[in-house]
């Protein structure tokens, strides 16, 4: 129905309009230098294209190296803090549980007990580096790097916290022994009345 309406209304406008009316206008002409340039143009562009994203996966890759990088660097920043946490704990309870067990103001009974305060630190401070290195060297954690690294800033945080426990340690019993010896300075002096 559609196509005879057209092909009436084609007929009648071939007879209404008259023949001097009608100009043709012929085919259009093309120019096939332009298409040929824009043939050209599109696959310099795909090429291009194609540079762009061997470019995008080369980056990626990169990224994920300097990642891994950055990751192993943070690692050997956390482990270094730990060890020298550990060298300064070591060395804090060895000077100063020598320094505190040395004075005179110190009695018998409190020896061990002072020793078990400070040993007890330097236990866990001990079995925290095992457990560091099984983190480091063991795959059978299944670990990522990034969880490693959230592993290693607790014990990181941790060492610092034993660090502070055994200055606070060293402080009381300063006091308790500063205390101790202004009593017996009190107490052995001399009345000048």
């Amino acid at each position: 129905m559609r196509k005879k309406l057209t092909k009436t209304l084609i007929i009648a406008l071939f007879i209404l309009i008259p023949k001097g009316h009608c100009v043709a206008q012929g085919m259009p002409v093309y120019d096939n230098t332009n298409f040929i340039s824009l043939g050209k143009q599109l696959i310099e562009s795909a090429k291009q294209t194609a540079e762009l994203l061997k470019m995008v996966d080369e980056l990626g890759a990169v990224r994920e190296k300097i990642e891994k990088v950055n990751n192993a660097v943070k690692q050997y920043q956390a482990v270094r803090d730990i060890t020298r946490n550990n060298e300064q704990l070591f060395e804090m309870v060895r000077d100063d549980l020598r320094e505190i067990l040395d004075s005179p103001y110190i009695h018998g009974d409190e020896v061990e007990a002072i020793s078990n305060a400070f040993n007890g630190i330097i236990e866990h401070s001990l079995d925290q580096l095992d457990f560091m290195g099984q983190v480091l060297s063991s795959d059978i954690l299944n670990l990522t790097d990034a969880e490693r690294l959230e592993i290693l800033e607790a014990q990181r945080e941790a060492s610092q916290a034993m660090v502070a426990d055994i200055q606070l340690k060293k402080r009381r019993y300063d006091r308790i022994i500063s205390f101790r010896k202004m009593q017996a300075l009190i107490k052995d002096r001399k009345l000048n009345y």
